[in-house]
């Protein structure tokens, strides 16, 4: 296949639009099933690099939830424990094989981001993997192939209209890569940056404690963020991401949108979140409709009478600023990486407040002395990198 027709670009107006090698040659993908449109190939080929380094990187399976060209999750394939599986939905499903746990933490990170994502795999998609793909609002998938019964599995989702890419492992692009935007080609070398142990070496705080599970989670932070609109902050947890803040212009923003992410995954796993009831036949999305303002701060959108009976089979107490403050301050561990230097300690502070205990950053900012200070009141090790991953 040398091109593919899309129905339209990224708007329906915007026609004709097709995707097409540059020299001419053949693409190193196939559709299998489907139709593909722009944004789903953006999705799936921005998501395809990062599953391909987060997978050479750490040599685990590797899953990414994307949506609008942004991961909205990433993860390797770490077993899940009781708790994850019960928030993730995916306790009544046999015991997942190690692709299938990476996608399940994937789109379990911001669940209702990634409603109609489009998911990359490292690894074959096998049936556990499909199964789990099956009952999930989703868009489409790429991996480097296809169990013949989860193709199959697969090939039933969307009344037949999933879309299902097989992009060919070995494919290396040249280069040098160009865009055209308002009639005007850019060029520029390819962002071929290899994450390694080397990146995650340099500590400049005065802890300098990093276990080998936080450079792991460092170096899933920097390759998530390497496939993420900038600005961007990733937070991390146990081999996955918890937050991601993409696309803001204050790097402040990015490091609140992220870390209010991070903070409602910690929440899901309170008692109080676990405890709740649902009635019978409320949807997967509806369930995380509901979780997301019963811990927010428009509650009683949800607990009002005449709506939490469509909801819940018992009302839920309120869950208190100081009740989630409380479980938040529990928190421990967590890694955050940037994608550019913080230019202020603020970053730090909010980080500090779910659970950072590890950042990675390329640092260079006039205020790096302010930023290792406030760390080290903190008690966090900091890493400094020194390469910037704007991603555009």
């Amino acid at each position: 296949m040398k091109e593919f027709e899309l129905k339209y670009g990224c708007n329906p107006n915007q026609k004709p639009a097709k995707i097409f090698a540059q020299d001419g040659g053949e693409l190193p993908l196939k559709v299998l099933n489907g139709r593909p449109g722009y944004i789903n190939f953006l999705d799936a080929l921005n998501g395809w690099q990062l599953v391909r380094d987060l997978k050479k990187a750490t040599g685990l399976p590797a899953a990414t939830s994307f949506k609008h060209v942004s991961p909205a999750g990433a993860a390797v394939g770490l077993p899940l424990s009781d708790t994850l599986k019960k928030i993730y939905w995916v306790d009544d499903l046999p015991e997942l094989s190690p692709i299938a746990a990476a996608y399940a933490r994937a789109r379990g990170a911001d669940r209702m981001s990634s409603y109609g994502d489009f998911i990359a795999l490292s690894d074959v998609c096998d049936v556990s993997a499909a199964q789990l793909i099956k009952r999930e609002y989703s868009d489409g998938i790429i991996a480097p192939g296809y169990e013949p019964e989860a193709l199959e599995i697969l090939k039933e989702k969307k009344k037949g209209a999933y879309a299902v890419i097989e992009i060919d492992p070995d494919y290396v692009p040249g280069p040098i890569e160009h865009k055209d935007v308002f009639g005007i080609t850019f060029e520029q070398g390819r962002n071929d940056l290899d994450v390694t142990d080397e990146l995650v070496s340099n500590v400049v705080t005065e802890n300098k404690d990093i276990p080998e599970s936080a450079k792991r989670d460092m170096k899933v932070a920097l390759i998530t963020l390497k496939y993420t609109q900038s600005n961007s902050v990733c937070y991390v947890k146990d081999g996955q991401a918890i937050g991601v803040g993409a696309g803001q212009q204050s790097r402040i923003h990015c490091t609140r949108l992220a870390g209010t992410k991070a903070d409602n995954w910690l929440l899901r796993q309170s008692p109080k979140v676990l405890g709740l009831s649902f009635v019978d036949g409320l949807k997967r999305a509806e369930r995380d409709n509901a979780i997301d303002l019963y811990i927010g701060e428009d509650y009683m959108d949800v607990l009002a009478d005449g709506k939490w009976e469509k909801i819940f089979t018992v009302k839920p107490e309120v869950f208190t600023a100081e009740e989630k403050r409380a479980w938040l301050d529990q928190a421990e561990g967590c890694t955050l990486g940037s994608d550019a230097f913080f230019p202020f300690d603020d970053n730090v502070e909010r980080a500090y407040r779910s659970g950072v205990r590890y950042i990675v950053q390329p640092g260079g900012s006039i205020r790096d002395d302010d930023v290792i200070r406030c760390c080290n009141e903190h008690g966090i090790a900091m890493v400094f990198n020194g390469v910037r991953l704007f991603h555009h």
